[in-house]
């Protein structure tokens, strides 16, 4: 099969049938990947290929095909609490598995009707890799019980990529990977270079890509979804992706970051930093390499996305408006990263993109520099492309022509030429400059910044959807309860 729609039209389908079972989409396309993994394994030991299998013999694919009823059942059991006890990328698909599929006769059929019928290795990466790629989509889209929480628009991938100019031999980092979104779209964009020597191919397959995910479900999902796409191999010893919380410490130096961290009001721990400062938060973190102490995840992910960039690393965070404004920790935080780092470039995005609707989000792109005593940012230009944009997941999904305007202003090859389309002849112009000086004269160097005059706010036909308009007045209120709280909780410790 070489149609990508097609094939996930077929899994899809299926889905259906189990989903009267109570399983959701998660879980099936979590199943998929162990029974898929199995198959390609299979595949890759026959003819032209012939390589020894990783997959112990009576656990292959094989075994799975010679069963039937509750003994197929019971052997997929033991099958998976096996290889999830396996080293690397067959431990890392298979760690903590568990079968979820409780009809053997369904569990049967997906195995011999579905995918035992399609000849995956002989697929290109692009058509299976888009096939597992729309299947995930498809389950994020279904939802709050999908992968919603961690999938970023595609199109805003597409376009952060490709401003990145992304260089062979470079190593990329995500430390908030998903299902591994943004290093797919590198590899993509890096493997249609056609000069690429034999060194530079093995070094894209097995060197380049770092990701890091917090959920050992998500990050099965996301080494499959590598695998599929040609990153890594199932003999691999070096995982491209591995499961730990990526805020803990450093791990590693890398050109290149693009992430989207989790977006949510506190973290799980608390980051000590050099102000020396502690919280009660039950569990706390000390980082030598980290500039303020606070609770609030998005900081924390900036301090640390600045720790693992190498000198003169780039960096692309996706990032909500709090980050942008927040006292405290945050000012502290905004004004080392503009001394410390080129904080170049930020692009405000429309509402309406993200599952999680009312969300508020931008793109912070910076260079890490090194020390000086001068401030690395000399100007922050901002592109805003969410005053009077209305999109929304169902009937007006954001498209990747969508930021062509961005893109083309952006001048990745020549940012020095940069010009401005906002002048106070055209006040209606989206690409605005900023200087530093301008930037650390604003109260707590708020980075929060718009100009554009909002039609909505006097027209009153222009109101978004009543349930993204009821989205934001909760997370408005959600916001100012938990400022509320942690001021009453300052004044309870100076008591």
């Amino acid at each position: 099969m070489s149609n990508p729609q097609a094939l996930v039209q077929k899994l899809w389908n299926y889905c259906n049938v189990l989903k009267d079972d109570g399983l959701s989409y998660g879980d099936y396309t979590e199943q998929l990947t162990f029974l898929l993994f199995l198959k390609m394994a299979d595949e890759q030991s026959k003819p032209p290929f012939n390589r020894v299998s990783i997959v112990p013999p009576d656990y292959d694919w094989a075994s799975l095909l010679t069963k039937s009823g509750d003994d197929l059942e019971v052997h997929y059991r033991h099958t998976l609490e096996t290889l999830g006890k396996q080293g690397g990328m067959l431990g890392l698909i298979f760690r903590k598995a568990i079968n979820k599929i409780q009809d053997p006769a369904k569990l049967q059929r997906l195995i011999v009707d579905l995918i035992d019928k399609e000849q995956w290795t002989s697929m290109t990466a692009d058509v299976k890799g888009d096939a597992y790629e729309g299947l995930l989509e498809k389950t994020a889209s279904e939802g709050k019980a999908g992968a919603g929480q961690y999938f970023t628009p595609r199109a805003l991938i597409s376009a952060i990529v490709d401003v990145m100019n992304l260089r062979p031999g470079e190593t990329i980092c995500d430390p908030a990977c998903g299902t591994g979104g943004f290093l797919l779209a590198a590899h993509d964009a890096l493997s249609k270079n056609k000069d690429l020597d034999s060194d530079q191919k093995k070094f894209l397959k097995d060197g380049t890509f770092h990701g890091v995910e917090l959920v050992d479900g998500v990050t099965r999902l996301c080494a499959m979804n590598m695998l599929l796409h040609g990153i890594g191999s199932e003999e691999s010893t070096t995982l491209p992706v591995q499961t730990k919380d990526a805020l803990a410490g450093r791990h590693g130096e890398f050109e290149v970051v693009l992430t989207n961290p989790p977006f949510g009001k506190k973290s799980s721990v608390t980051i000590v930093g050099e102000d020396g400062e502690t919280s009660k938060e039950s569990l706390v973190i000390t980082r030598d390499d980290v500039w303020a102490t606070t609770s609030n995840k998005q900081l924390n992910f900036v301090q640390h996305v600045f720790s693992i960039l190498k000198q003169h690393g780039r960096a692309a965070v996706v990032l909500p408006d709090n980050v942008l404004f927040e006292g405290g920790a945050g000012e502290t935080i905004r004004r080392k990263l503009l001394t410390q780092a080129d904080v170049h470039t930020l692009l405000r995005l429309p509402t309406g993109i993200f599952y999680a609707q009312g969300v508020k989000a931008n793109v912070l792109f910076f260079d890490r520099k090194p020390a000086s005593e001068k401030p690395w940012t000399k100007e922050l230009w901002i592109y805003d492309l969410r005053t009077n944009q209305k999109f929304t997941q169902k009937t007006n999904t954001l498209k990747r022509s969508d930021l062509d305007d961005f893109v083309g202003c952006y001048r990745a090859d020549s940012r020095g030429t940069r010009k401005e389309t906002w002048s106070e002849e055209n006040p209606q112009g989206r690409w605005r400059c900023y200087a530093y000086d301008e930037l650390i004269a604003r109260d707590k160097a708020n980075l929060d910044i718009t100009w554009l005059r909002d039609e909505s706010l006097e027209d009153s036909a222009n109101l978004p959807d009543p349930d993204v308009l009821a989205a934001e007045i909760i997370e408005d209120l959600e916001a100012a309860l938990a400022q509320f709280a942690l001021i009453v909780e300052t004044a309870s410790e100076e008591d």
